[in-house]
């Protein structure tokens, strides 16, 4: 079945908007790291002349411009609430293609399309704190996409290839693929900060064997160093590489299963049971927007 998944167009308004959130979150993050780490530079006074102290005077004013954007604006919280929207939908689009509950098989399947966009309707409805946020590309788009009609309408075997591939092989492979990637990238920060530290420690065995004729500051390391933290602990790369490991294998036990469904009503249970577990970062995601 070669049909390209598509999604309703509030799913892809959600997921840009947590994109873009999250890239202008980040930004700011990383240009507050910077902005911190030239000041600290020029707190050594090396250069003492009044263009340096004008220097130092404006990138406090854009550090401080900076806090209160991101203390306005809260882009962070668009990026929660963007994925939280846009993962409540994506599950509850393949429960509908795939003709599981709350949207199974019925006589009238204009039954189900309507209540498909009742549903719809009351995510709207309940995110309408970042309606005006979202962004305009997609408004005219589908909401009942036909490719997810044309999916609702195959076979039982052909359904559950089709969710075998498109659906369970794709997270299995995203989930073990982002878990390598946040693994390697914790291991590179890690390393990074311990260079600081070192080169750090190095410094003060230098100070130390040459005090009192010579001493080298070590402000901007320090300050490397907590940004070094600081980034980490935003990214949560160790915390994320340990939950998507999880999911991919417990992805795997459940493909395991596919094989064993011979009927409408026990494939629709299995797709349930199979939303639940890749539900888990639109839960995590919940969390976060609620802190």
């Amino acid at each position: 079945m070669m049909l390209t998944f598509e999604f309703p167009a509030i799913y892809k308004a959600a997921s840009r908007l947590s994109e873009k959130s999250q890239n202008k979150y980040l930004a700011v993050i990383c240009s507050e790291y910077v902005l911190l780490i030239l000041v600290s530079i020029l707190s050594l006074d090396i250069l003492r002349s009044r263009a340096a102290v004008v220097c130092y005077l404006v990138i406090f004013i854009a550090l401080l411009a900076l806090l209160l954007w991101r203390g306005q604006s809260k882009p962070e919280q668009q990026w929660y609430k963007g994925r939280a929207l846009a993962e409540s939908v994506k599950t509850s689009s393949w429960r509908y293609c795939m003709s599981a509950e709350p949207f199974g098989l019925a006589d009238s399947e204009i039954q189900r399309r309507a209540e498909f966009r009742n549903y719809l309707t009351e995510i709207l409805r309940a995110n309408q704190h970042i309606g005006e946020h979202l962004p305009a590309e997609s408004a005219d788009d589908a909401q009942v996409t036909e490719t997810m009609e044309a999916v609702r309408k195959l076979q039982l075997d052909e359904k559950k290839e089709y969710y075998d591939v498109n659906r369970i092989r794709e997270q299995r492979a995203w989930y073990a693929r982002k878990a390598g990637f946040n693994k390697r990238i914790s291991r590179l920060w890690i390393g990074a900060g311990a260079i600081v530290y070192i080169i750090a420690a190095l410094v003060a065995v230098k100070n130390v064997s040459s005090y009192p004729e010579s001493y080298w500051p070590t402000d901007p390391l320090i300050v490397i160093a907590a940004s070094i933290i600081g980034w980490t602990q935003i990214k949560k790369f160790n915390e994320l590489a340990s939950s998507y490991t999880l999911t991919a294998h417990e992805i795997g036990i459940l493909q395991a299963k596919i094989g064993d469904i011979k009927s409408a009503d026990d494939f629709a249970s299995f797709v349930n049971e199979a939303e639940q577990a890749f539900s888990r970062e639109h839960t995590q995601w919940v969390a976060r927007q609620q802190n």
